[in-house]
């Protein structure tokens, strides 16, 4: 595969879609993201996002979500990657050990198996990974919040402790941005880390 895979990763309420999408923009890439981005991956996440699911098992939880993956890859992610298109990728596989093995407990490595499994193996040339506390983030969600974002503040700093040591563990892989600021100001931080990361004009 000739095209670059970035991922942008991050708490919920950290600003991530949004710069995800300005990225792509900025340099020329698809844009996509996880879960929901085909067919098979809406039907999956209006699932998972409605509060009303509550009994939804974690188990079935990751599951579903690594069954999306393995549409996104097979859909969108790998034919935009080999016809030579960089894509920019609002969440990938970090999301996954970051949710449903920090937030949720469940083993890290039966996790990145799976995946692997469902990704044939396929890693992002760079997550960006954008690092917002837990209490900010809390803040901006509101009360207006899905399935995931409920969860609570004690599950938010969860997770976000788990990214903190997929990129301390990982560096070459992973580029930490300060999530706090204006748009323009983060979209400008992000751009210019991804351009000197990845050798980008």
């Amino acid at each position: 595969m000739s095209g670059r895979l970035i991922a942008v990763e991050g708490v919920d309420a950290s600003g991530k879609s949004t710069q995800a999408r300005m990225l792509a923009h900025s340099l020329g890439a698809e844009f996509t993201f996880q879960f929901g981005a085909t067919g098979v991956g809406e039907v999956i996440r209006r699932v998972l996002l409605d509060p009303a699911n509550d009994s939804v098992d974690d188990r079935t939880e990751a599951l579903l979500i690594i069954a999306d993956k393995a549409q996104h890859v097979a859909e969108i992610v790998g034919p935009a990657l080999a016809s030579g298109r960089d894509v920019v990728t609002d969440r990938f596989t970090a999301s996954t050990l970051a949710y449903q093995g920090y937030g949720r407990g469940l083993d890290l490595g039966e996790l990145t198996a799976m995946m692997r499994f469902a990704t044939g193996g396929l890693e992002p040339d760079l997550n960006v990974l954008m690092d917002l506390p837990p209490e900010q983030a809390w803040q901006r969600l509101g009360s207006s919040v899905d399935r995931f974002e409920g969860q609570g503040r004690e599950f938010l700093d969860r997770v976000r402790n788990g990214y903190l040591a997929l990129a301390a563990a990982d560096p070459e892989r992973w580029a930490v941005v300060d999530a706090a600021g204006t748009t323009d100001d983060v979209a400008a931080r992000i751009l210019t880390m991804v351009r000197e990361r990845l050798v980008i004009s």
